[in-house]
Formats: C-alpha cells, structure tokens, sequence
C-alpha cells in the first residue's frame, strides 16, 4: 500500500518572500501552526506528504514555488476544475490518501475536492495528527 498525508494551506504565511520572485518549498512558506505541526510530523515519521494550495493544487515538499495569495472563497468553478484534476492526477498513485484537517477550518472548498474526486474511495479524513504514522 502506498499512502500520503495530505493537508490544505493556510492564509498565514512567511511575507519575507512575499514580492521576492523565490521559489520555496511549503514547509518554508506556510507559518501557520497547525500546518507546521502537521509538516513536523509527517518528516519525524518519514512518511510522504503534501499541501493541497488553493493556486497551485497538490504541493509536494521537494518542489519549490513563489509566494502567493490566493483566498479558496475566489477560486472559480473553471480554476475548481483544474485543481480537481490536478489532486486526481498528482495522487493517483497512491493508495491511501489520508487528508489531515481542522473541522473548524475545513473550507467547505476542500470538502468538495475530497467528494468530487475520482480517487474520494481512496480518502480518509484525519482530524489527529496522532494518525500519521
């Protein structure tokens, strides 16, 4: 079985690359705390993972991208539609795809993604991160 962690992004973010064209990587850039701990956890358990990123779609850790703002509640019906097809086509090689959340700040964006996909048989919801292992 071949499993991922899989976590949305945050709005809290490190603006000492804002405007500066660096591309980064999401550990670097996303700041807020939950996001942190889940990245903490996923690298002290070795085990593969991503940010899901409202402009970019599914985010591995080894690729490097630019600061950017992007609000879930602008994300049009077209760009919804590229970003299903990214996470579908970016993931489907695993087998198990748990996807990390916060109930209080699951956008109702994500919950879409995770029901529309072609891989939603493949998810498990996780709201502990007491699950990565």
């Amino acid at each position: 079985m071949t499993r991922i962690y899989v976590t949305h992004c945050s709005h809290k973010k490190d603006d000492h690359y804002k405007g500066t064209g660096e591309a980064i990587s999401p550990d670097l850039l996303y700041t807020a705390t939950p996001t942190q701990r889940f990245m903490a956890r996923c690298k002290a358990r070795g085990v593969r993972w991503a940010i899901f990123s409202d402009l970019y779609g599914v985010w591995f850790p080894e690729v490097r991208c630019e600061w950017y703002e992007k609000d879930p509640n602008t994300v049009t019906e077209a760009e919804f539609s590229v970003l299903i097809r990214d996470f579908d086509e970016k993931l489907a090689s695993y087998s198990e795809i748990c996807f990390y959340y916060n109930p209080g700040r699951f956008h109702r964006l994500y919950a879409c993604l995770l029901d529309r996909s072609v891989l939603a048989d493949r998810v498990k919801r996780t709201t502990h991160l007491r699950d990565i292992a």
